[in-house]
């Protein structure tokens, strides 16, 4: 049975693109291949338009050694004068990963605004699992974010 699964999570994770996968060695997830930081979406679209939404080579602005894009110049101000607000947390990596000390990128496609904090989810059954018991797993990725950072690089 346990084989099973982790055949199955490695098949998942092998079944997504190259270039949308994240790197899960920086502290922010970005992909190898571009720099983006979370797959070049506008994180201020999350909260501005309530959807992700794909920023642009026009509005980039470099940030925690990541290249962030936005869709104008207005949501490129707003990240600027206040990343800790608009960035994922836990580097957009997701929560439920965290919890159990692994870094798993998350999909800007699999989101949550929760406490004025955007979340980033793997699948929608890590969503699920986030929502049936939010702040239990919030805490428990919090004490486990500083331990997570230590083996991701700067």
């Amino acid at each position: 049975m346990a084989l099973a699964a982790v055949a199955g999570f490695v098949f998942a994770v092998a079944a997504v693109p190259p270039a949308s996968r994240g790197a899960t060695t920086e502290r922010i997830v970005v992909d190898r291949h571009t720099g983006l930081a979370i797959g070049g979406y506008d994180p201020v679209a999350f909260y501005t338009d309530g959807k992700p939404l794909l920023g642009s080579a026009d509005f980039e602005f470099s940030y925690g050694g990541a290249v962030w894009r936005f869709r104008n110049m207005g949501n490129r101000e707003a990240f600027a004068a206040r990343p800790d607000i608009y960035m994922p947390q836990f580097g957009g990596y997701d929560p439920v990963g965290i919890a159990h000390g692994i870094a798993v990128a998350g999909n800007p496609g699999v989101w949550l605004i929760i406490g004025e904090r955007l979340f980033l989810f793997y699948d929608r059954s890590r969503l699920e699992t986030f929502t049936a018991n939010t702040e239990r797993i919030t805490a428990a990725a919090e004490r486990k974010w500083p331990q997570v950072l230590r083996r991701l690089s700067p």
